[in-house]
């Protein structure tokens, strides 16, 4: 009876230390198997880093000169930097309260329990939490309709009489997130996330070197800077060029990511944004101006677009295959890092946490539950191309509330500054401010969404 006692005493003082590692106070009444296996905490400050960039600068950043038509240089520009400001000071805020909770014992792993301990457990469970997987699982769709978008761009520009169809790249796009959606942990997708970081870089830098020499070519396009469309359409543009900047600096996941970094977490996160941040800074400024700068307010959805021109590309086709492989290649990364947050719910609902994370009682269910998430993700992907407008809708009501408003909020509550100072005020302007563009956000993607409403087909080949 002794002998049958050993491995239950074995578990739990397995599980007793990882949670002392995580900073809980009384880790075996709070970690599940998702905490244990998934959010593991033994990163540095630099694998934060690689974090936060491959879950915020991804090729939605090739979107940014379009914005810029719909707000012009200034209102571009300010937009872009405004936001950029806005987004650091937000995260760094989660940061703090997260920071202050892991001194006091109760480190918070995941955006619902954060929301569950500071706001009441209502918000966590009904809104925060919903809000998040709902934002992560539409960027794993996306991310399998771009994936599949590149694929079809690499096989029309290497055979432009080609006959395969969309639908048929998403699958295969699927099939390599789902050898990625295997990887066990977030902290394992650090290496991975070093060359998305990389790839992110490098593709920008081809994007930014590919207009500036479209722009000095003698096919240069005619250039115009005034803003696109006219009164109602104005407003409604604008709105759209907000909420599109806001969603391509989004990341609902910050506490996930910071559940990554080993302990002690102070100061750790900061180190993280500032390496994240200046790689937006390098990408995002360099494509959106070069961008506009080259193409004006004929500056389409994605500035790859543009490159391929009316009749003829604008560029070497060799050197547009090597943009469209490098953006394929960190697409992948984006989607398996926005799978993480899927994924911690499946391994708290399916894994034991008293078993070897790599048993076979876990590993099956593991298998079975991300196989089949990458799988209906693919399928919608394929079903329906025009997600694009269904994701802006979501950025809206999703990433606009996480990243903007629900950081302002929780500081307050959690650190409660004197309503007399400035940084209450500055909160609660930043989430007045946001929940007013995020229900302007969200009328104008219904607009477009009712717009585009009689181009929709499933299965369409676009």
């Amino acid at each position: 009876m002794a002998a049958d006692l050993v491995p239950n005493s074995s578990c739990k003082s397995t599980v007793s230390a990882v949670g002392k590692q995580n900073g809980l106070l009384d880790p075996s009444k709070e970690l599940d198997a998702g905490a244990l296996f998934v959010l593991k905490s033994r990163g540095s400050w630099l694998h934060c880093g690689y974090h936060l960039t491959t879950s915020i600068v991804a090729p939605v950043l090739l979107s940014l000169p379009y914005a810029l038509t719909l707000l012009g240089w200034a209102g571009g520009i300010l937009c872009l930097v405004l936001a950029g400001l806005v987004t650091f000071y937000s995260y760094n805020l989660l940061s703090l309260v997260l920071e202050h909770h892991a001194q006091l014992g109760q480190r918070h792993l995941r955006f619902r329990d954060m929301a569950r301990d500071i706001l009441g457990p209502r918000w966590g469970k009904y809104v925060i939490g919903p809000l998040q997987f709902g934002i992560c699982y539409g960027a794993v769709v996306a991310g399998s309709l771009l994936g599949g978008q590149s694929l079809k761009f690499i096989y029309l520009l290497s055979n432009p009489n080609g006959t395969m169809k969309l639908y048929q790249f998403i699958v295969i796009s699927g099939g390599l997130l789902l050898l990625l959606a295997q990887i066990p942990s977030f902290h394992s997708l650090r290496h991975i996330n070093l060359i998305s970081l990389v790839l992110c870089l490098t593709y920008s830098a081809c994007v930014t070197a590919g207009a500036i020499n479209i722009g000095h070519s003698e096919n240069a396009p005619i250039r115009d800077y005034s803003v696109n469309g006219t009164g109602v359409n104005r407003v409604f543009g604008a709105a759209n060029a907000v909420a599109i900047i806001s969603t391509t600096y989004a990341c609902g996941i910050i506490p996930e990511i910071q559940a990554t970094i080993a302990p002690p977490v102070k100061g750790k996160m900061f180190k993280g944004l500032c390496v994240c941040y200046t790689v937006i800074a390098t990408t995002f400024l360099s494509v959106a101006i070069s961008g506009y700068w080259a193409f004006g307010n004929q500056a389409m959805g994605t500035v790859l677009s543009n490159f391929m021109g009316n009749e003829k590309p604008l560029l070497p086709t060799w050197f547009l295959l090597m943009i469209n492989v490098f953006t394929l290649s960190q697409i992948s990364a984006v989607a398996v890092v926005y799978l993480q947050p899927t994924n911690e719910v499946f391994e708290k609902l399916f894994a034991d946490p008293k078993m070897d994370q790599y048993s076979i009682r876990n590993v099956v269910p593991r298998l079975i539950s991300r196989s089949s998430s990458v799988i209906i993700a693919t399928l919608l992907a394929a079903m329906l191309p025009f997600f694009g407008d269904i994701m802006a809708l979501f950025g809206s009501f999703g990433c606009i509330p996480l990243d903007f408003i629900f950081p302002m909020v929780v500081y307050n509550v959690a650190f409660k500054p004197s309503k007399r100072s400035l940084v209450f005020w500055l909160n609660t302007l930043i989430a007045v401010v946001s929940s007013v563009l995020s229900v302007v956000g969200a009328v104008a993607s219904v607009r477009q969404i009712v717009i585009d409403a009689k181009t929709y087909r499933l299965f369409a080949n676009v």
